[in-house]
């Protein structure tokens, strides 16, 4: 019974660590994207996504388990997973969009 418990942590431990990775990439994307990238993207603003995926990480941090982290709740590990994830879903390709100079609704000659 014991080898089904301490696999449970590791496995625990394990996944909190993936999303704990996912996190720290979104923050790190987010504070190399210039603010003006933001606005050609029509998304909110860099300090807006920047408290997000700063406070996903800060989150993502506590709820690791206990040889790492503080071990939280995993709710609130699954939010800020959730909150980091829309960044690099939603946000993340709007804002490469926007370096290259083009935007995702136009056509060759223009906008439709």
């Amino acid at each position: 019974m014991d080898i089904i418990i301490l696999t449970q942590r590791y496995l625990f431990l394990a996944l909190s660590l993936v999303a704990l990775g996912i996190q720290i990439w979104a923050l790190v994307d987010c504070v190399k994207a210039k603010p003006v990238e933001f606005q050609r993207a029509f998304k909110k603003t860099k300090g807006f996504w920047l408290g997000i995926t700063a406070g996903s990480t800060a989150i993502g941090y506590i709820c690791v388990p206990p040889p790492v982290g503080l071990g939280g709740p995993i709710f609130l590990q699954l939010i800020a997973v959730t909150a980091a994830a829309i960044y690099l879903a939603d946000v993340r390709p709007a804002l490469r969009d926007a370096r290259r100079g083009g935007n995702r609704n136009s056509g060759p000659y223009g906008p439709w």
